[in-house]
């Protein structure tokens, strides 16, 4: 480990005298790929110079004890010691650090939330999640693009489908892939009793051009009139579009925009995301029926939550952490949660890794 950590620290040094250097400074690419290179591994760098620089002061500590004594030996020992817990919790990070980023996190993605079980109490429970989302994307500064929101006349959303862009908005958000359930008083239910309903979500990293390649032929493209709830949103004129991919069966709406041009961009862009995932899926499933992480597999049949209206209270059934802050969760405060999901995710792959190296 130490010796991997050396030559990212060197390999650190090289390419900050790389960028300082003319010839670089001068070549925009080659400047801009060599300073995200450097910007990766910088957190390396700086916690291994860290702890290089405590592991000299816990070892000045000790050996400057061996040559003391009485009261000054013990302050020494004592500061050694201190010096050594931090060391730990240094080296702790540095393996954090060490393990392999999955590349897709710093990217874009599409959010799909789509009612469940439950009526129009499900679809209540939909749009609850969508303006959940989009406060949070509002808090992160993501840009929150709806391509197809399908409501209902009574406030309700049988689905939702929104692009989301933005730095690690897919690593944040992954973690919220699956079925989120909720338990409260309808407002329609006159005996105060509590219903229970469900949501399926689903994040899907933005794919690359070069990742998912789309044959035209293998596309039907159908232009529409948008419409909303009630008829309230009726558009004259066709911008809507509806994508159908036939060698998967995958079909695509998009009727936000009242431009054709911009509806078919954005359907465009679900389409390779769900491509992307739908052939992934389908390589991965093999590995996936032998491996299944602390935080869950993602999948959207996997109950992964519970929104409890009448305690106030949020659980995450995969690290079995409750919130009681229901109001702050469903404006957008949702960094607690994600956090605590994130460092879940990340020990597991430790522990993973410790039992591979055993």
């Amino acid at each position: 480990m130490q010796k991997k950590l050396t030559e990212i620290s060197e390999r650190y040094g090289k390419l900050t005298e790389k960028l300082s250097a003319p010839e670089t400074l001068a070549d925009l690419e080659t400047y801009t790929r060599l300073n995200k290179e450097r910007a990766q591994i910088e957190p390396l760098h700086e916690t291994f110079q860290k702890y290089l620089s405590v592991e000299r002061e816990m070892n000045a500590a000790f050996e400057e004890a061996e040559r003391e004594s009485g009261e000054m030996k013990e302050l020494l020992l004592e500061e050694g010691y201190a010096l050594r817990e931090t060391l730990e919790r240094i080296h702790e990070e540095l393996k954090l650090l060490l393990l392999p980023k999955d590349e897709k996190d710093a990217r874009g993605c599409t959010l799909e939330i789509r009612a469940g079980a439950g009526g129009e109490e499900a679809a209540l429970f939909c749009a609850v999640l969508y303006r959940m989302y989009r406060g949070y994307c509002e808090r992160k500064r993501f840009s929150f693009e709806p391509v197809s929101l399908n409501e209902t006349e009574l406030g309700g959303m049988k689905e939702a489908i929104v692009n989301i862009s933005g730095k690690d908005a897919y690593g944040r958000l992954k973690y919220e892939s699956g079925v989120h359930r909720v338990q409260r008083v309808p407002e329609t239910e006159s005996q105060g009793r509590i219903h229970t309903s469900t949501a399926t979500v689903a994040v899907l990293p933005e794919a690359e051009d070069v990742e998912v390649e789309i044959d035209e032929k293998d596309l039907r493209i159908d232009l529409y009139r948008s419409s909303g709830a009630g008829g309230q949103k009726v558009n004259k004129t066709e911008t809507a579009i509806r994508l159908t991919h036939f060698p998967t069966g995958i079909v695509v709406t998009c009727q936000d925009e009242r431009s054709q041009l911009k509806n078919k961009e954005k359907a465009y862009k679900v389409l390779r995301a769900r491509l992307l995932d739908y052939y992934r899926t389908r390589q991965d499933s093999a590995e996936a029926q032998n491996r299944k992480s602390l935080v869950g597999t993602g999948d959207r049949s996997e109950r992964i939550r519970t929104y409890n209206f009448p305690q106030s209270r949020i659980t995450d059934h995969r690290i079995g952490l409750s919130l009681h802050s229901m109001e702050n969760f469903l404006s957008g405060d949702l960094d607690e949660m994600i956090d605590a999901l994130a460092r879940a995710n990340r020990e597991a792959q430790l522990l993973s890794a410790k039992e591979s190296d055993e």
